[in-house]
């Protein structure tokens, strides 16, 4: 039932676009190659204006860009720290978002300050106090964050751990020092006044 009414949304957009939609498509296309052709002609009618000196025109350059030769120059390989950077808290959001336009809930903060923390912790260097600072400041707005999202909604909290690889810490409760073993005065002290009391 399920794949007829798709083949049926399928023909209804078709037929509702129809021929208008593949000729813009068409003329789109016609236009781009005629765009390609001015520039490689302006291309060479500035080099030979530029050469004036006789010299041929080198045959790379009179021809458009080869694709194998543009990918492996923008390979991420290629790319600077701050770029890597970039292209790796993309794919986290995508990775965690909750919604189409979610950059900001607790789970996508959690996953990018997780990666900032582990790209900031494998380059600082140990007399580097600012870094270390910010990088301090980093893992406690985590905390805090983590400490939200286990209050709010446990399933996300249980998720973003076991993706993050990120251990499950239960609050740290300060110990209370009125119910603590006496110290050794106060357990002789304790001792001399049964004794004064037998």
């Amino acid at each position: 039932m399920q794949g007829r009414i798709a083949k049926l949304a399928a023909k209804d957009k078709d037929t509702r676009l129809g021929g208008q939609f593949d000729a813009l498509k068409q003329s789109m296309r016609n236009i781009e190659k005629t765009d390609k052709q001015k520039a490689i002609r302006n291309m060479g009618g500035m080099f030979s204006i530029a050469n004036l000196t006789g010299n041929p025109i080198p045959e790379y350059l009179s021809q458009p860009p080869q694709e194998e030769l543009l990918e492996r120059y923008f390979h991420p390989d290629h790319m600077s720290g701050e770029e890597k950077m970039k292209l790796e808290l993309q794919k986290v959001r995508d990775e965690f978002k909750m919604s189409e336009n979610d950059c900001g809930s607790a789970r996508v903060q959690i996953a990018q300050l997780t990666l900032k923390i582990k790209h900031l912790s494998s380059v600082l260097h140990k007399k580097d106090k600012h870094s270390r600072k910010g990088l301090q400041d980093m893992v406690q707005r985590r905390k805090k964050y983590l400490k939200y999202l286990r209050r709010t909604d446990w399933d996300s909290y249980c998720m973003v751990l076991l993706k993050l690889g990120l251990r499950d810490i239960p609050e740290y409760k300060a110990p209370d020092y009125k119910k603590t073993q006496p110290t050794k005065a106060q357990s002789k002290k304790s001792k001399r006044k049964r004794k004064m009391k037998t």
